[in-house]
């Protein structure tokens, strides 16, 4: 599953945003593995904060097929990843005294970009993309508690240990986490049924509605292995439709095609769950007939449903 991009970024993002509430609340310096940051205090979380803002804008682009719906905010959001990038470099030029600067920059371009990707997943939603209306419904308390918490820090540098961040942001964290995974499940159970209705046109011939010859030969290869696997004979009956081409010259080929296609239902109509019809080609079709009995009655009635008595053949 990790082979999906989404699921990459998804665990990703939250990842670093579960270990940024876990630094921001102090109680990460305090676990076994986490301790190990202690020395840079507050620099852990801006640095996962950074982090966390790069990953939410490639999340939020791969989530909301912007490639497909808004190219060019696709583009943006990329350059916004590598402005968080940056930002996250950038803390360490805290250590030698522009603390206040780097601060306001990077809550300026955190409130920038939540806005931005509020905008942007809205429109994508009115465009057709159902996943950035997942994302929408997910992203906005999260963003909502966002641009709070950074107008906060903003106007004032006290309001650090306010409970909007120490509650509210880590819930809407949750909140969020929880709604886009069932974002990512609506998009792999949208993906699953285009691919299968993909497979499924591929062996089907587009006239008719049966299999085409390619899935005819496949599906005849395996009832023939399962044949001699189990020791059960198999029948094949051959259809082919006389003076169709005195049709096609006749009437046109509309008529042709419409001949073909009202062959099809009474076949089928003979035939049991278990049996299968393809087209060969051109007007001829091939029924494989799996454990159709021994001595070919059952085969026999199939291919003479008129008759009233079973003669051997």
């Amino acid at each position: 599953m990790l082979r999906e991009r989404a699921f990459i970024l998804y665990s990703t993002l939250f990842v670093l945003q579960a270990l940024y509430v876990a630094y921001f609340s102090g109680q990460g310096f305090e676990w076994p593995w986490l301790s190990v940051a202690a020395p840079l205090t507050h620099f852990t979380w801006n640095v996962l904060s950074a982090l966390s803002g790069a990953a939410a804008c490639l999340f939020v682009r791969d989530i909301a097929d912007l490639r497909r719906v808004m190219p060019r905010a696709y583009t943006a959001f990329g350059w916004l990843a590598g402005a968080f990038i940056l930002l996250t470099f950038a803390n360490l030029i805290k250590l030698v005294g522009y603390e206040d600067i780097v601060n306001n920059v990077g809550n300026i371009l955190f409130l920038g970009s939540a806005v931005y990707t509020l905008v942007v997943a809205f429109i994508a939603w009115r465009r057709g993309s159902r996943p950035a209306g997942w994302f929408l419904l997910a992203w906005t308390l999260l963003e909502a508690f966002t641009i709070a918490t950074t107008m906060r820090l903003l106007l004032n540098a006290s309001a650090e240990h306010d409970k909007l961040i120490y509650l509210g942001l880590p819930l809407s964290m949750v909140a969020a986490s929880l709604l886009i995974a069932l974002g990512i499940a609506d998009r792999l159970r949208d993906q699953r049924r285009a691919l299968s209705e993909a497979e499924r046109h591929a062996q089907i011939d587009a006239l008719t509605g049966v299999l085409n010859r390619r899935s005819l030969v496949e599906r005849l290869d395996a009832a023939c292995s399962r044949a001699r696997a189990r020791g059960l004979p198999i029948s094949l009956l051959f259809i082919d439709l006389d003076h169709f081409k005195e049709i096609n010259d006749s009437f046109g080929h509309q008529a042709g095609d419409a001949c073909l296609c009202a062959i099809i239902p009474p076949i089928q109509a003979e035939l049991r769950q278990s049996d299968v019809i393809g087209r060969y080609g051109g007007e001829e079709f091939v029924v494989i007939l799996s454990s159709a009995g021994h001595g070919g009655r059952a085969s026999h009635r199939t291919a003479n449903p008129g008759e009233s008595r079973q003669r051997p053949c």
